[in-house]
């Protein structure tokens, strides 16, 4: 056990939340230090000690040839192609109608609540992010992964933040075919700006602009969420803290010659409180488990991808669903994604909001205490924050 659950139903206890946030409000990086952080040596000693594979190069060497630790000895999908599964009929939610209400508000309300309480997830359209700068966010990725391998390695981190792939717990677990660019975005004093690429030169901005957009996004999903179980607007954005706390995740997956076998992220499910996705525009890989059985999720371009994280799952006391999800590889195409999550405060505690708790409907989850530690372990060893939460 990752922990050991202290007392009633009213005792916080300590969850690992995480290696993807382990920082505290007050520990900033100031400028001078920034300033001072050489991405020579950084990318130098990335080069000397980084175990990070190159998977565009392991991918010539052929299907047969793969390190076993890449392999899921079962396979993913029963040893069948993972891009025969079915669509799922995800909702989609018009996120104008919370901005501008209208009569038909009430209506995209009760959509969105039956979206999260039976899938858990949905694609939002109208959300306030141009087209033009989704495109943006993803030409200035694909340009960094264009760069140089030395270039790319002044980013580099065994940490939370830079350029790399993310740690094993054990060295008997199977590694994820995917690297990821992974920084914190709001607030803007909790930026490590040694981590943000220097190139393409425009990187900064861009995704300056787009977090911002998402900033405010959160705040219209969430509100919209509590209005839809009937309570006060600002519920859940009170026990989380403000700020919004966000980070950007860049995923890059190449293509592997075994798709069958090989995963670019493990089933899991977000250890947040919600998170936004966007998806590659032209190749698929996201699939989410729904009553036993994997589905491909389609991509609609302008549109983002909402999963409730397993934070949103206890303080809505069950209502809405933290879906498992994982993303498959292509053997022909790379694919890019851009996951933004939002967290907690560091310390706030996290338990079902009053009115969803009651005779009828007792409360399901204990509280939990944010602390920022290790999530990574979760997701990793395949078990659930939310289901150690139980009671």
């Amino acid at each position: 056990m990752l922990y050991t659950l202290i007392g009633n139903s009213s005792t916080p206890f300590a969850i690992c939340q995480c290696a993807w946030f382990p920082w505290k409000l007050h520990n900033r990086t100031s400028s001078s230090q920034v300033a001072s952080h050489s991405r020579a040596a950084a990318a130098t000693a990335a080069a000397a000690n980084s175990s990070m594979d190159s998977l565009t190069e392991l991918a010539a060497v052929g299907g047969e040839n793969l390190p076993a630790k890449y392999i899921h000895p079962n396979g993913i999908n029963g040893g069948k192609d993972p891009f025969l599964l079915p669509f799922i009929d995800i909702p989609v939610i018009d996120v104008g109608h919370f901005t501008n209400p209208s009569t038909d508000t009430g209506k995209e309300l009760e959509k969105l609540r039956a979206a999260l309480s039976s899938y858990g997830c949905l694609l939002i359209i109208n959300h306030g992010v141009e087209s033009l700068l989704l495109d943006k966010v993803r030409t200035v990725f694909k340009q960094f992964l264009a760069l140089p391998t030395e270039q790319k390695l002044e980013c580099w981190t065994e940490g939370f933040q830079g350029y790399g792939s993310d740690p094993l717990v054990t060295d008997v677990m199977v590694h994820d075919w995917s690297h990821r660019l992974r920084l914190i975005t709001c607030p803007e004093e909790m930026r490590q700006m040694k981590y943000w690429p220097e190139n393409p030169k425009n990187f900064k901005e861009v995704l300056h602009e787009y977090s911002t957009k998402l900033q405010v996004l959160h705040d219209v999903m969430l509100k919209a969420m509590a209005k839809s179980l009937k309570l006060d607007e600002s519920v859940f954005l009170r026990m989380i803290g403000e700020p919004v706390i966000m980070s950007a995740r860049f995923n890059f997956y190449p293509p592997c010659p075994r798709p069958d076998q090989v995963l670019g992220l493990k089933p899991h499910s977000d250890g947040t409180v919600i998170t936004f996705l966007l998806q590659d525009k032209e190749v698929e890989g996201l699939q989410v488990l729904k009553d036993g059985q994997w589905f491909r999720v389609p991509v609609i371009p302008d549109a983002l991808v909402l999963n409730a994280g397993e934070h949103l799952e206890i303080m809505s006391n069950g209502e809405f669903k933290s879906p498992i999800h994982r993303a498959v590889v292509n053997s022909e195409r790379k694919r890019i994604s851009l996951a933004a999550p939002s967290i907690p405060h560091d310390g706030n505690e996290i338990e079902p909001v009053e009115g969803l708790v009651s005779e009828e409907r007792p409360r399901l989850f204990r509280k939990v205490k944010y602390n920022g530690r290790i999530h990574l372990r979760y997701y990793q060893s395949g078990r659930r924050m939310v289901d150690d939460a139980r009671i």
